[in-house]
C-alpha cells in the first residue's frame, strides 16, 4: 500500500540534513519536472516583488521568498517532520518510533507542489508553492504535473493507493486507473463532509496505521484493520471513494 498526502502550507525552518538531492527522492522519473519547478522559484526569487505578487504572500511572509531562493543550497529534513498544520500536529511523526517512522518511509508519499510526490522520509528544503500558483517558466503546475505524476505511480507498481490528498492536488497527479485505490472523505455518521476535522482525522488515521505497520495490499485489506482498531470506514456512493466515519 502507498498513501497519498497532500502538504501543508505550514513548514518548519531549518533542517540539518545535506542539501536538496533531486536525483535522491522517491519516483525518480520526476526529476525533469522537479528540475524545471526548482529553477523557476529560485530564479523568480531574484526579484523579491514580483515573486510576492506571483506567490500571492502578505508581508509577514516575505522570508519565504528567500527560502525558494536558497532551494539548492539550504538545509533539509524528511518530508514528514518539514510540514506543520492540523494533518501533520495530528500525525505527530517526530514522536513515533523508529520502526513506525520506517513504515512511513517505505508507505508515504506526499505530494510537494514544487517536488510532486516525494517519500516521507525524503530530505526537503523549506519553501513557497501553492497547487494553484501561475509560475513563470513552466506550463501551469496541473499541466506540468499530472501526466508525469500518474506515470510514476504506474511504473512503481503500488497494489493499493489510499487517497488523502485535497482535490487540489489530486489534479497534479491523478493515480491510474491501472491501480486499486480509494480516495478518502472525512464524514459524520449521518454522511454530512466535515471541514474542521478533515485533516485531523487523516492525521489521526496516517498515525495509526504507522503504529500498526499492518500488511495492506487492498481496501478489503484496509477495512479488516480500521474494523480491529474501531475506526469506521464506508463505502460512498462515488466509485473509489471511501468514507473516514468521526464524530461530530
Amino acid at each position: 500500500m502507498k498513501i497519498l498526502l497532500p502538504p501543508s502550507e505550514t513548514k518548519r525552518p531549518g533542517g540539518s540534513s545535506r542539501p536538496l538531492r533531486i536525483e535522491a527522492l522517491a519516483l525518480p522519473a520526476l526529476a525533469p519536472q522537479r528540475e524545471a519547478v526548482v529553477d523557476a522559484l529560485t530564479a523568480l526569487s531574484a526579484d523579491p516583488a514580483h515573486a510576492q505578487h506571483v506567490l500571492k504572500l502578505s508581508d509577514r511572509l516575505l522570508g519565504d521568498i528567500e527560502h525558494n531562493r536558497m532551494l539548492r543550497e539550504a538545509a533539509t529534513m524528511p518530508a514528514i517532520d518539514r510540514y506543520t498544520g492540523v494533518l501533520y500536529d495530528a500525525l505527530d511523526a517526530a514522536t513515533l518510533g523508529a520502526a513506525s517512522r520506517r513504515w512511513l518511509g517505505s508507505h508515504v508519499w506526499v505530494h510537494a507542489a514544487a517536488f510532486g510526490p516525494v517519500g516521507a522520509l525524503d530530505g526537503i528544503p523549506a519553501y513557497r508553492l501553492a497547487a494553484g500558483t501561475s509560475l513563470p517558466g513552466v506550463p501551469p503546475l496541473r499541466r506540468h504535473w499530472a501526466d508525469a505524476v500518474t506515470a510514476a505511480i504506474a511504473d512503481e507498481g503500488p497494489s493499493f493507493v489510499l487517497d488523502l490528498r485535497s482535490e487540489a492536488y489530486v489534479a497534479l497527479g491523478p493515480v491510474p486507473a491501472s491501480v486499486s485505490s480509494a480516495y478518502v472523505r472525512v464524514v459524520t455518521g449521518q454522511g454530512r463532509a466535515l471541514n474542521h476535522f478533515n485533516k485531523k482525522s487523516k492525521g489521526e488515521l496516517v498515525r495509526a496505521l504507522a503504529e500498526d505497520r499492518p500488511r495492506v495490499r487492498s481496501l478489503d485489506g484496509l477495512r479488516a484493520w480500521a474494523s480491529g482498531r474501531g475506526i469506521e470506514l464506508r463505502d460512498a456512493a462515488e466509485h473509489q471513494v471511501v468514507e473516514l466515519v468521526v464524530a461530530s
